[in-house]
């Protein structure tokens, strides 16, 4: 139970590719991100992660329109049918083609997908139970080439689907006698969107080279008519016109209701470019061009890239491949405004149900955008590192991330929102590591490009910048506990630099190392330095005397990674040769070792010759991390597992699988035989960067559209493992980005000193007898938190402090750890805070002799304090200016301004009473506080 960390939130990447879509209300963006679904809510402020995810990357999300339900599709065809309202996987598909888009009908009881020429029209899963949620109703062809998108009219009777051949065509999803299919042209390139007019027929085209056609309709949607189905349509026919001709296509027709893939494509609608016979009576349904518009000016070749369009506003939104965006006025075509958000295209753009939001979301730098476009502002801007994540490091309170990316940037996150509030851009080459200071309001990051930088996070400014007297690449660094002095490694040099935080200055150059310097740790008790090389050393440096090595621990193989246990007492260290090593920081003894080689589990990636089993012999964990109370250790590497040891027996004791995205390289263990030709693997053949991106032939001097950029497969890592300090999570950088895991405690029965006689009933029992004591110790044993939470909510406030002083010491840390967590999330703030004052006042001499052991639990009552007061005072802030305003006016009412003196003397004076006012409110505050 103690190990019962499950994934929680995905920070440090925000959209990748695929489609938004906003929730029913439109206070959420659904982002794919990879082979997961981020929700995003706006209103709130708060990013989660479905703990669902694909085998692959996502490339097309369909959401339901009473938003319970979402269809995500993955690169391959393979489709999960998941579950908003309970975060589960109802069902899974798989289409056997890659699907470019999906598309729920307005009422909800169909959807349609399109994969390469063909339009798939489903029954949508209901409420019942069925055994095959995805039926298949009819299949439509028509386009000649790939689908690109899908849109239903308002009263889902139709839908329109576009093409990269250049034409739009418009389907019947029932029995209409009036429209079965209708071609429609009039473009020069791949059509991006189509959209109906609201309760019309009318339809609006775009395609890539910025043109509108705007379509009329001469029938509306209350005069479609049913009609017989498809195929019997076309026998009536056959029969009226017998022939040779006819008989061959009635055979084709016949065997084609089974698909290549064996599958049964239900009824089958074969459109053409000629319109279908006219039955008897009924007029079929016929468009014309009203008129055609071009986005771009003369002369500009802007291609088009995505679009939107909002039925209810008549609001058209179009992105272009140089990162601007108009919108537009239908049908009279105004330009309501223009905007460049990014410098990388737009690569998808969805308008939330009040046509209010815009969200737009960038694959290259992987942007997401939110944009209200009638106050001209945004709504939500976040952005993730658009290269690998390198490091990371908890604040003190366990309240914020700090990451370093290798694109220069240093990012914080909110570990209670899961977003970035700040980031830091002054670095010029990849960050190596990052750390907070003991404070947590600095934050210290080193970086290739030879500096090292200290960020404020109160003012968000570079305050301090660290340099060498000559140019060195820092790959490693460590702040002291007082945060005084700031020590990095050079992998070049081979030496140590110590600098002092208040002043800046360069204080001493440590040398000794005949390697590069790969990590360093300060010892959180005493004022020792530990640092490990390539050389196959540990250094112990003493801070006090004079910075010289008073230690050196002899390796087996090269040092890659450093840590000290929380108190101080051990040092582990991780070598080339799989190896976690541990030692006694004050003997410099060894006390035993871990052969972690085996457990990394390391996939075969494309290009190797070898196996896996071979490879994983040259592999080596390369961070570590402690465990909160120090009896466990977190190890992580070039593996999709993250491994947690146990120190005292030296086993392993969970595998956590960071990913199971096969879009990544050295997923798999084995190669898949399938794929393999005379040739080699498919996947090294490079099927070029794809239309989307318009690769191009280079010419000289041009530097975009060159051919010889290539795709590639990134390779499942992880770069560095931190817990945060309160010991309920702890977080992992890796090729997926910032995950996060934390304990579910929701679900786990773990109870304590058990017996048949404690159950539910008898706590209540001992309530309502008011014998507090027994039915807290009751509870405690039982362990449920609703229950724990229900006993400790009957007490009175008056009993507290003698509830508190009658606790055995046993269950004074197990109240203390449940009320930290409780405060978090809890709107009884005084109340709970009482019971951490009699708590700590009463045992505290008790509790601090075992402070090592309970300190988890003291930083996370800390970090729910913190962060209460932040809101709070934030709110006594505002209520303090509004009373100094009410007042200010009150005695400015009536008064008339006759001179300058005696308007200087009424401000004298009004200033002496607001701050009356504002002592009255602060000590009020500082009681509550208190």
């Amino acid at each position: 139970m103690k190990f019962a960390y499950r994934f929680s939130n995905l920070l440090g990447t925000v959209y990748r590719q695929g489609n938004l879509n906003f929730s029913k209300d439109g206070n959420s963006v659904i982002s794919p991100v990879g082979n997961r679904v981020s929700i995003f809510d706006l209103k709130n402020n708060q990013s989660e992660t479905l703990p669902v995810s694909t085998t692959k990357n996502i490339a097309c999300v369909g959401l339901s329109p009473d938003g319970n339900l979402a269809i995500l599709v993955d690169e391959d065809g393979a489709a999960v049918l998941v579950s908003l309202v309970t975060r589960a996987v109802l069902h899974h598909f798989h289409f056997h083609k890659p699907v470019s888009s999906v598309s729920f009908s307005p009422d909800g009881r169909k959807f349609v997908i399109t994969k390469e020429n063909v339009a798939l029209l489903y029954h949508a899963p209901g409420r019942k139970r069925e055994f095959n949620a995805f039926q298949l109703d009819k299949s439509f062809y028509g386009p000649y080439d790939e689908t690109t998108c899908i849109d239903w009219t308002t009263d889902s009777k139709c839908f329109a689907v576009g093409s990269k051949d250049m034409s739009t065509w418009v389907f019947g999803a029932e029995r209409w006698a009036n429209l079965i299919y209708y071609s429609l042209g009039g473009h020069k390139d791949v059509v991006v969107g189509c959209f109906f007019e609201k309760d019309s027929l009318d339809l609006y085209t775009v395609s890539r080279d910025g043109a509108l056609c705007m379509w009329e309709s001469d029938t509306e949607p209350e005069d479609l008519k049913k009609g017989l189905r498809y195929k019997e349509r076309k026998q009536n026919e056959r029969q009226n016109t017998r022939g040779l001709e006819d008989d061959e296509d009635e055979e084709e027709e016949e065997v084609g209701d089974v698909g290549e893939d064996g599958e049964r494509r239900g009824e089958v609608v074969k459109g053409s470019a000629d319109a279908p016979k006219e039955e008897e009576g009924v007029k079929n349904v016929r468009y014309k061009q009203r008129s055609k518009q071009f986005f771009n000016k003369e002369g500009d070749f802007n291609k088009l890239t995505a679009a939107a369009f909002h039925k209810d506003t008549h609001i058209l939104v179009t992105g272009f491949a140089s990162g601007v965006f108009h919108l537009h006025e239908l049908p009279e075509f105004n330009l309501i405004h223009s905007l460049s958000i990014s410098d990388q295209r737009i690569a998808t753009i969805s308008m939330n149900c009040t046509g209010d939001w815009i969200g737009f979301g960038c694959s290259g730098l992987g942007q997401l955008l939110v944009w209200e476009w009638q106050s001209e502002s945004y709504v939500f801007k976040q952005q993730g590192h658009f290269n690998n994540m390198a490091a990371l490091a908890y604040s003190p309170d366990g309240q914020y991330i700090a990451t370093g990316g290798d694109d220069g940037k240093v990012k914080v996150w909110n570990t209670n929102s899961g977003l970035c509030f700040v980031t830091f851009t002054e670095h010029t080459s990849s960050v190596t590591n990052v750390t907070f200071n003991s404070s947590g309001f600095v934050v210290v990051s080193a970086s290739l490009d030879g500096t090292v930088r200290a960020f404020d996070l109160h003012r968000y400014r570079n305050f301090r910048t660290f340099t060498s007297p000559r140019p060195a690449q820092f790959s490693s660094l460590a702040v002291d506990g007082s945060g005084e002095l700031v020590c990095a490694g050079a992998q070049d040099s081979f030496e140590i630099f110590l600098w002092s935080m208040q002043t800046g200055r360069l204080l001493e150059v440590l040398s000794g190392h005949e390697g590069p310097v790969s990590c360093l740790s300060f010892c959180p008790t005493r004022a020792v330095l530990a640092s490990v090389s390539w050389d196959r050393t540990v250094r112990l440096w003493d801070m006090l005397d004079s910075w010289h090595a008073k230690e050196i621990l002899r390796l087996p193989s090269d040092g890659l990674a450093v840590t000290y246990r929380p108190d101080g007492l051990e040092l582990a260290v991780a070598t080339l040769d799989g190896e976690i090593s541990f030692w006694n920081a004050q003997t410099a003894a060894q006390m035993g070792s871990i052969v972690g080689r085996h457990d990394l589990q390391i996939g075969r990636k494309d290009t190797d010759k070898i196996t896996a089993k071979q490879s994983s012999k040259g592999k080596s964990f390369n961070s570590l991390c402690y465990s909160a109370d120090g009896e466990s250790i977190l190890a992580g590497g070039h593996s999709k597992f993250v491994c947690i040891y146990s120190i005292r027996e030296q086993v392993l004791l969970k595998k956590f699988e960071i990913s199971c995205n096969l879009s990544l390289d050295a997923m798999e263990e084995f190669l898949d035989r399938r794929k393999m030709t005379e040739f080699g693997s498919l996947s090294l053949v490079d099927e070029g960067a794809g239309d989307g991106d318009g690769v191009a032939v280079s010419l000289p001097g041009v530097k975009r559209g060159d051919m010889s950029s290539r795709h590639f497969k990134p390779e499942i890592r992880v770069s560095s493992l931190r817990f945060s300090p309160t010991g309920r999570s702890w977080a992992a950088t890796s090729t997926e980005g910032l995950m996060i895991y934390s304990l579910d405690a929701s679900l786990v029965f773990d109870p304590y000193d058990f017996d048949l006689d404690v159950t539910p009933v008898s706590v209540r029992r001992q309530l309502k007898r008011t014998a507090w004591s027994s039915a807290i110790l009751l509870a405690f044993r039982l362990n449920e938190s609703a229950l724990i939470r229900e006993v400790l909510e009957a007490l009175p406030h008056d009993q507290i402090a003698v509830v508190c002083s009658t606790l055995p010491d046993v269950y004074v840390e197990k109240l203390l750890t449940f009320v930290g967590a409780t405060l978090e999330n809890s709107r009884h703030l005084q109340f709970y805070l009482t019971w951490a004052q009699s708590l700590l006042t009463i045992h505290g001499q008790k509790l601090k002799n075992r402070s090592g052991a309970i300190l988890p639990t003291i930083q996370s009552l800390q970090k729910s304090i913190k962060r209460h007061h932040e809101d709070l005072s934030k709110l006594c802030d505002w209520n303090m200016y509004t009373l100094r305003y009410a007042v200010a006016l009150s005695n400015q009412r009536g008064l008339k301004r006759p001179a300058a003196d005696e308007l200087s003397e009424e401000e004298d004076g009004s200033e002496e009473e607001e701050e009356d006012m504002m002592s009255e409110p602060l000590m009020i505050e500082t009681d509550l506080l208190s």
